[in-house]
């Protein structure tokens, strides 16, 4: 099997001289046969370096290795899942399968890595539109079945890492920016950094074009973020992930943790509580009972600040984008927000959601229910308030923008044309001022509603 691997990276020694820049490559024996494996690099011991891997102070690169035929078969495959999807976006059973390939960073080798397709309009969408610059998903020891010698492999504590590709984003920035905005308000959201991609598909690397690179929830999100990743994870989907009581389903709570109680009592707790008659009859009681399951406030922390940026892709409209952690250091179930590429825009598929959220239909009672309580909506307001003078305040918001168009110009000035949803790198400087118009006029409508 050792022989196996060396006889590929062997064969790959033209592509790694290009990915690396380097004019010979030094194979040494470790204690796997992988020349390039150390704890630090590829041990699972090691806990995530996040200083390494999601550094903002520079755009990364990565590169993606595979045969010539485990890319046509990667084609196959996505042809076959598409073929089978709503027309939509969404994909119902099917998912992208995995395919081993070497991937490159920092002239590092990590061997037959799991990769494949991931996403539903941003993947379905640009695939249609003939679009090359399609959303990837890694996981590094998706095949220690298959590979023993890279069992429990790593990407520097990392097991699985999304590389989003900024679909319908010409500005190259709302995913992170939206992300980072998250998490400085104090809302649970995952780190996101920028990288160059570049794929080798049997002839050289080419260049795919700037990415956003995501950690994964349930990977290692839970255990930086909350300090424990013991709790049960949730990912909702469907009609259930609305918590309307005719249509609540505990299968459409995916449990994605691994080793913990299959138990979904908790998530029907909450739905208990928040249908509890005492809404009506005693709302301080109904207010108890439910912040005794759940973390309203952090749900309030959310929504300000997602109906301050607006994002129509998100809870209100659509009955996914979101995680649940039973988080045991409090006992309470947490909200962690997800996929924030259609942020920063009043429309799209639907209309993002106004401040007040009186449009939302009565089948979303999480915030029906919550945002008729008066006392919900004055934390709510004061949030909003909160979120605007500090996180969005505009001259820091006018900073960050501008800074994040320095550090991506070169990348979008060198996609190219059938790998980029750029007109040209000029639209993203005009992108990037649409954002900051953008930021002032959301400011002065929160400002007039939470008065």
């Amino acid at each position: 099997m050792i022989n196996k691997i060396l006889i590929r990276t062997l064969a790959l020694f033209l592509a790694v001289v290009a990915i690396c820049g380097c004019k010979k490559v030094i194979f040494i024996e470790s204690g796997t046969g992988l020349s390039d494996w150390s704890e630090e690099t590829h041990g699972s011991a090691t806990e995530p370096n996040y200083d390494i891997v999601f550094n903002n102070d520079s755009v990364h690169r990565i590169d993606i290795v595979l045969t010539a035929d485990e890319w046509d078969d990667m084609q196959d495959d996505l042809t076959d899942v598409l073929s089978g999807s709503s027309g939509g976006g969404d994909f119902s059973d099917q998912k992208p399968l995995y395919f081993p390939c070497d991937l490159y960073f920092n002239g590092t080798q990590w061997y037959n890595v799991g990769v494949r397709y991931k996403g539903n309009s941003s993947l379905e969408r640009s695939s249609q539109e003939n679009i090359g610059k399609l959303p990837f998903r890694l996981n590094f020891d998706a095949f220690e079945d298959d590979y023993p010698e890279i069992t429990d492999q790593r990407f520097y504590g990392f097991k699985e890492l999304t590389l989003g590709n900024n679909f319908n984003d010409q500005s190259l920035m709302r995913e992170k920016t939206a992300c980072d905005l998250f998490r400085d308000f104090g809302v649970p959201a995952v780190r996101t950094v920028f990288y160059e991609v570049y794929v080798d598909r049997g002839n050289g690397p080419e260049y795919f074009g700037l990415y956003s690179m995501s950690e994964i929830v349930f990977d290692t999100f839970l255990k930086s973020y909350f300090g424990s990743d013991n709790g049960n994870c949730y990912k909702p989907e469907n009609d259930g992930a609305q918590f309307d009581e005719s249509s609540f389903d505990l299968d459409d709570f995916a449990l994605k943790t691994v080793g913990t109680s299959t138990d979904k009592s908790d998530i029907k707790a909450m739905c208990n509580a928040l249908h509890a008659t005492t809404r009506t009859s005693d709302p301080a009681q109904w207010r108890t009972d439910l912040e005794a399951v759940f973390d309203v406030d952090g749900f309030l922390k959310y929504l300000a600040v997602n109906n301050t940026i607006q994002n129509w892709d998100t809870y209100g409209n659509m009955s996914h984008n979101y995680y649940l952690y039973h988080d045991p250091q409090d006992d309470l179930i947490k909200w962690i927000v997800w996929d924030n590429n259609e942020a920063f825009t009043s429309g799209g598929r639907s209309n993002a959601l106004s401040f007040a959220m009186t449009e939302v239909g009565t089948d979303w009672p999480l915030i029906n229910y919550i945002i008729a309580d008066e006392t919900y909506v004055s934390s709510y307001k004061n949030y909003i308030n909160s979120f605007i003078t500090t996180s969005f305040e505009y001259n820091r918001m006018n900073t960050i923008y501008t800074d994040q168009e320095a550090l991506l110009y070169n990348s979008a000035a060198n996609e190219l044309t059938g790998y980029t949803f750029l007109s040209g790198v000029g639209s993203l400087s005009s992108a990037v001022a649409t954002l900051k118009s953008h930021c002032s006029t959301r400011i002065s409508a929160a400002a007039a509603y939470a008065q």
